[in-house]
């Protein structure tokens, strides 16, 4: 039973991870056929991530506290509602306020199913099923990767339809692997376990209490949102960076995938790699790789040089995912698991809805240079604070113990 669920959550992972590409990845693809300008696009990004802001406590609360709906149950639901939205956009052909409204709620929705994936690891495991992160992170990694690879050249071919056949393709075998895990996982006697748990455990905690009791935690991820911010501008703006150079939506697939098959031997490996290295060692070293591959980008003039500037992919995004994910997990008592996690990932959404206003403002005023630059600024930044910070995080699972 142990490696059925392995199997079924580095599915979840790798269907996940799939979708992300082809709504996320492709946004600029998607919106600039149907009419949105960058600035327009920018707007629908923030928005999108805003509102991702507000829905993720409200889940990670839902899921640590409710007794009544399961974590799989909440992740189900919301791929469904992905899917009537996907299906909305093969009516709406044109940039319009119904388009945008569904391509932000599609985007909310998204963001707001990452640390719920995240912390789905760890609720198995606490249930007596032991389940890695790392592995099912590098198979999300290589789904993505394998489907970005074609996803541009198939689009620069048979134009948009593409994304969107796929993405309910790959919804629908999301939706499955989440039925399959749910089964599993009950017929192991998970939901049992897990009741029985819950009376050994600490006292649920709500959101401003944990604000409270994380003060140095909650300054660390303020400055991950920095770290991030270069990231998120890549993932929102590399076809207006690619094109800069002299490329296309097929060259930004391949960066696209290069960059996502180099972060999975690291996070394959994870479990070795930690330990040689203390977490919060990783975590600084591949916070410092995510400023040193913005400044390659900024100082790229040719597709080749984009390239290039993916394989530090290999040691920040590869490492510090994996690092930041069990680094939660390993200082929060275990009333504060999910919102931990969803934490990390708000405050990588804010992130996400300044670059994506500023990146589109930018771009529209002053070209990809300078946003690119803005980046280089940002993220080292926030490289600097999150380097001193760190360390200064205790873990009170064992000062409690």
């Amino acid at each position: 039973m142990k490696i059925i669920l392995n199997i079924e959550y580095s599915c979840i992972h790798g269907t996940y991870w799939m979708f992300y590409g082809v709504v996320c990845s492709f946004a600029s693809v998607f919106l600039l056929d149907r009419g949105y300008s960058n600035s327009d696009i920018g707007i629908i990004l923030a928005v999108a991530n805003v509102l991702a802001v507000f829905m993720q406590p409200i889940l990670a609360d839902l899921a640590d506290r409710s007794k009544r709906i399961s974590l799989i149950g909440v992740t189900e639901v919301i791929t469904i509602i992905l899917a009537v939205l996907m299906a909305a956009t093969f009516i709406l052909n044109r940039a319009s306020i119904a388009l945008s409204v569904v391509f932000v709620m599609m985007v909310a929705w998204i963001t707001a199913l990452q640390p719920l994936f995240n912390s789905l690891c760890f609720k198995l495991s606490e249930c007596g099923h032991e389940v890695s992160f790392g592995i099912p992170r590098s198979m999300g990694s290589l789904f993505y990767a394998v489907l970005v690879a074609f996803l541009g050249t198939l689009v620069e071919k048979h134009g948009i339809i593409v994304l969107q056949l796929s993405g309910e393709m790959i919804l629908a075998a999301l939706l499955f692997t989440l039925w399959l895990t749910s089964r599993h996982f009950n017929k192991a006697g998970g939901s049992k376990v897990a009741e029985a748990k819950g009376e050994t455990l600490e006292e649920e905690i709500n959101l401003i209490d944990f604000v409270k009791r994380n003060r140095l935690f909650v300054i660390a991820n303020i400055a991950i949102a920095g770290i991030f911010f270069s990231n998120a501008i890549f993932n929102n703006y590399m076809l207006q960076i690619v094109e800069s150079v002299g490329g296309d939506s097929e060259d930004m697939g391949h960066i696209f995938s290069v960059m996502a098959f180099l972060e999975i031997p690291p996070m394959f490996l994870f479990d070795k790699i930690r330990k040689h290295f203390r977490i919060q060692t990783l975590l600084k070293f591949s916070a410092v790789c995510f400023a040193v591959k913005t400044a390659w980008v900024f100082f790229s003039g040719s597709v080749g040089m984009l390239i290039v500037a993916q394989f530090f992919q290999l040691t920040a995004f590869g490492v510090f995912i994996p690092a930041i994910v069990i680094f939660i997990d390993e200082i929060m008592d275990r009333g504060e698991a999910v919102k931990g996690q969803a934490l990390y990932t708000i405050v990588v959404t804010v992130s996400t809805v300044f670059a994506s206003l500023a990146g589109g403002f930018i771009l529209d005023i002053a070209g990809p240079k300078i946003m690119v630059l803005v980046a280089l600024v940002i993220t080292g930044l926030g490289t600097v604070v999150f380097a001193g910070i760190i360390d200064k995080i205790k873990n009170k699972k064992i000062i409690t113990s």
